[in-house]
């Protein structure tokens, strides 16, 4: 008799944890490599999970051009929404989590949200970059007094406009329900017109595209704008609208996104990646490998650019034979990423 099955667990989504540039594939493949371990550093937590006690999944795979990316795609299939590629209601599942699923006074709730960020466009002598966000540094009052000179703008256009947190602005309007758009992942650090024009044959994005340019202009000599120059702080300049749609229902325990690897990924900083990823395997995976050793389930969901791969603790335990396979010959963890 096989003992009780633990029930599965939400999923842990970790992002970024494949590289698309080539260096950060050649920094990965260094950390997986059998030699590495707690001395060498390495990521032993991980290859163990993966070569030995999880069961990898058939991965999704899609091209690094689509506009929702992997681990946005996994977080939607866990929660269970059904939408197309750049259409994930994020806006409306992060506003319900704000507090904000009825807007100001409840008129909204039946509307589409946008999630509304407050950017820096850098121009180059070649193209128009998108700034992390979070360097920035934009605390609450700072965020809340531009959002408080912005939204007038969006009022008039027949938007609800509404404050979250100070990189989280959020709209709501019908003209939102269908609208797809590129992730803010997709598009840190890149040139924005290719993401921008991904979209351009949207109708409802030419007033959006016209409010940008009305935002750039009333920025641009606005007090806080210089206030934050001479701080020498980086100006807001612009926004950008993504995770349109209407609200669906989601279950009550949420899948957890891991943020670790983000910051040094998008700045495609690999060495400071791969110390990150170092990190985590020494302590959030070292905690989850041994959750895993005590019994309890585990579900594991490792993204890239262009696809995810789930990995999960086994329905029913291995039998005699499956142990001795993984034990004298274990699958290299490579072969289970190298897709995405």
């Amino acid at each position: 008799m096989f003992p009780p099955t633990p029930l599965a667990p939400p999923p842990w989504i970790v992002p970024f944890a494949v590289p698309l540039a080539d260096p950060g594939r050649v920094a990965l493949q260094s950390l997986l490599a059998p030699g590495a371990g707690p001395r060498d550093g390495g990521l032993p937590n991980l290859r163990r999970l993966l070569s030995r006690v999880l069961v990898a999944e058939p991965a999704d795979v899609g091209p690094e051009t689509s506009l929702s990316p992997p681990h946005e795609r996994a977080l939607a299939r866990a929660l269970g929404w059904s939408a197309g590629d750049g259409r994930l209601p994020m806006a409306a599942w992060q506003a319900a989590d704000d507090g904000i699923d009825g807007g100001i006074d409840g008129t909204a709730s039946d509307l589409a949200w946008g999630l509304l960020t407050p950017v820096q466009w850098h121009v180059g002598t070649e193209q128009v970059g998108l700034v992390d966000p979070q360097s920035l540094m934009l605390d609450a009052a700072e965020s809340r007094a531009l959002f408080e000179a912005v939204k007038p703008l969006f009022v008039s256009e027949g938007f609800v406009a509404v404050w979250g947190a100070p990189l989280r602005w959020y709209l709501a309007h019908e003209s939102l329900a269908d609208l797809a758009t590129a992730s803010l992942d997709r598009v840190i650090g890149r040139n924005v017109d290719v993401w921008l024009g991904a979209a351009r044959d949207q109708p409802a994005l030419k007033r959006l595209h016209r409010l940008q340019a009305e935002m750039q202009m009333l920025l641009y000599r606005h007090p806080l704008t210089e206030s934050r120059q001479a701080r020498g702080l980086p100006a807001v300049n612009s926004f950008w609208l993504s995770g349109c749609g209407v609200a669906q229902p989601s279950p009550a325990t949420s899948p957890s996104l891991e943020t670790a690897l983000r910051r040094d990924a998008l700045a495609g900083d690999w060495a400071a990646w791969a110390k990150a990823f170092e990190q985590f395997d020494a302590s959030g995976l070292a905690d989850a490998a041994a959750a895993v050793a005590r019994g309890e389930a585990l579900s594991l969901v490792l993204c890239g650019e262009r696809g995810a791969r789930r990995f999960a603790t086994p329905a029913r335990p291995p039998g005699l034979w499956d142990r001795l396979q993984r034990r004298l010959a274990p699958p290299e963890p490579w072969s289970f990423l190298e897709p995405l």
